[in-house]
């Protein structure tokens, strides 16, 4: 076997690698590049690659992602997680009870459900920037009392009740919904 014939293996895709695809899939869809039909055909075989060739191949007829400038946190090495990716896909997932939340947090649902609790949430800055996908999906989002929430997006409600706390994080939810909902709520509403 000659050098030229030995070729490297394609480089294994991780879950953020697949997670940065599907939120391009989606965002052709909402674009209208693709139809659902092609989404959801898509959605399943991004789901099931392993490489980056692969993963490539899914997305080679879009454009390339938009850069988003990142927020810049201070020097504390604690902070250093600026955003986190959460997925629901077919299914329901949920974040609750105490933890971290970073200044940006990506919330993607299709065809499922998502809460996410930032009741006893740690905000890692006074301003949350929470981007919401629900395609045929419901994404109830519950702050705590006093926070201020600033919603915009196609499908995004708020129904906040106490008065915001001039101390509190605010909280920006920027959000589109599909044949689904968008709700950010400060209290639990009874069956």
């Amino acid at each position: 076997m000659t050098n030229a014939e030995r070729t490297e293996p394609a480089p294994r895709a991780s879950d953020q690698d697949r997670d940065e695809v599907l939120v391009r899939l989606h965002t052709a869809y909402a674009e209208g590049r693709l139809d659902e039909r092609e989404l959801d055909e898509r959605i399943d075989l991004v789901l099931a690659s392993r490489t980056h060739d692969e993963l490539d191949r899914l997305a080679a007829d879009l454009p390339a992602a938009r850069s988003v400038p990142e927020w810049r946190p201070e020097a504390d090495t604690r902070r250093r997680s600026r955003g986190r990716f959460q997925m629901a896909y077919k299914s329901r997932i949920s974040r609750t009870g105490r933890w971290r939340l970073p200044e940006r947090y990506t919330v993607a649902a299709y065809k499922g459900e998502c809460l996410l609790d930032l009741s006893e949430a740690e905000p890692a800055g006074p301003v949350i920037t929470l981007r919401v996908l629900a395609y045929k999906s419901d994404v109830r989002i519950i702050v705590p009392p006093g926070v201020r929430v600033e919603a915009g997006g196609l499908g995004v409600s708020t129904e906040v009740r106490d008065e915001p706390d001039p101390a509190a994080p605010v909280v920006h939810v920027q959000g589109l919904a599909y044949k689904g909902a968008i709700e950010a709520i400060d209290h639990l509403r009874r069956p």
